[in-house]
Formats: C-alpha cells, sequence, structure tokens
C-alpha cells in the first residue's frame, strides 16, 4: 500500500495536523479603536486630577473615539456592526448561562455577552465623557453631582473592565482560542 493509504485523516504525510484556516474578522479600524480605547482609558485614570490639562486632552480623544465607533458600527464592515452583534436580553442570558456550562456556541463575531460588554462600556464611557467635559464647562464646574456622577462611571466601567477580560479569558479557554492574539491580527479560526 502506499503512504498516503495508511495516514491518519487530519494530519499531513510528515504525521503533523494541518493549522486551521483563519478568517478576517476584525478590520484595522476595530482594532485600531480597541486598543486606543484601552491605551487613552488607562492615561486618563491615572492623570486625573494629578494632570489635569493632558487628562481633558485625553478625554477628547476618547470622545472622538466613541463618535467614530458609533458611526462605525452603523456603517462599517460586517462583523464591526452592531446589527450583528446586539441581541435580546433573554438570548444574552441564555448565552451566559451556556457558559457557565461550558458549552456556549462559539461565535466569529462577537457573541451575545461579548456585544452587551460592548453597547455597556460605549455608554458608560459616553457618560464618563459627558460628564467630563461638564465639569469643563462655567455652567457645571464645581457641580458636586456631576463630579460625583463621573466617578461612580468610571469605576463602574473598571469593574466592566473586569468583567470583559474575564469574559475573554473564559471563552478563550472554553474554544481554544486566543481572542487577544485575534483583536491583535484580526483573524480567528475559521471554525
Amino acid at each position: 500500500m502506499a503512504a498516503a493509504e495508511h495516514s491518519v485523516p487530519g494530519t499531513l504525510q510528515s504525521g503533523r495536523t494541518p493549522r486551521p484556516a483563519l478568517v478576517k474578522v476584525w478590520d484595522p479600524f476595530v482594532r485600531l479603536f480597541h486598543w486606543a480605547l484601552v491605551g487613552f482609558f488607562a492615561f486618563s485614570f491615572l492623570t486625573g486630577d494629578e494632570w489635569k490639562d493632558a487628562h481633558i486632552v485625553s478625554g477628547y480623544v476618547i470622545g472622538a473615539l466613541i463618535t467614530f465607533r458609533v458611526l462605525w458600527g452603523l456603517i462599517g464592515t460586517e462583523h464591526a456592526r452592531f446589527s450583528s452583534f446586539i441581541y435580546s436580553p433573554m438570548t444574552v442570558l441564555r448565552f451566559l448561562a451556556d457558559t457557565a456550562a461550558m458549552r456556549a456556541k462559539r461565535y466569529l463575531g462577537h457573541n451575545p455577552a461579548g456585544g452587551a460588554m460592548v453597547i455597556a462600556l460605549l455608554l458608560m464611557i459616553s457618560g464618563i465623557v459627558t460628564t467630563g467635559y461638564m465639569m469643563t464647562t462655567d455652567a457645571y464646574w464645581g457641580i458636586e453631582w456631576v463630579e460625583d456622577t463621573h466617578k461612580i462611571l468610571v469605576y463602574a466601567t473598571l469593574g466592566l473592565i473586569g468583567m470583559h477580560i474575564a469574559g475573554v479569558l473564559l471563552a478563550s479557554l472554553e474554544h481554544g482560542e486566543n481572542l487577544v492574539k485575534a483583536m491583535v491580527t484580526g483573524k480567528k479560526r475559521a471554525e
């Protein structure tokens, strides 16, 4: 018999398993937005009251990033559009239950929980930017509820970020793929 007849399905003649096919999922804008937002949010959090001018400029950059991401969510590439990852609350809850049981369906783009997290983070960070801007105006400068709301939103967002990171790690383990790497390269396993 020929050597090819003795090969195991799914392996190459050399005995190695072929690498799974990769597909482009996250476009350059989504990846740039994601990592820029990570960096500018961290910078803004660390500068706070200590470096006010830089903190304000960083807030404006974050506001611009959020604005462009919302626009891209309406007109962007397939996996960037909100229509591809906004699910009903029941679908999100069912997905979370399946995740807890380690039997959640794998999604090429954002899964239902990831989509809900994108929306939650966009809303929270928009609130932070808005209250931060309000604090720079004559009308709201020194108004206690604006400052309190700004701080509450910041710390609530840190909680969401922790949940986001935990979700990424859990999904990476559950489905055997490196989602952080995918947000760098833009590519995920096709199947």
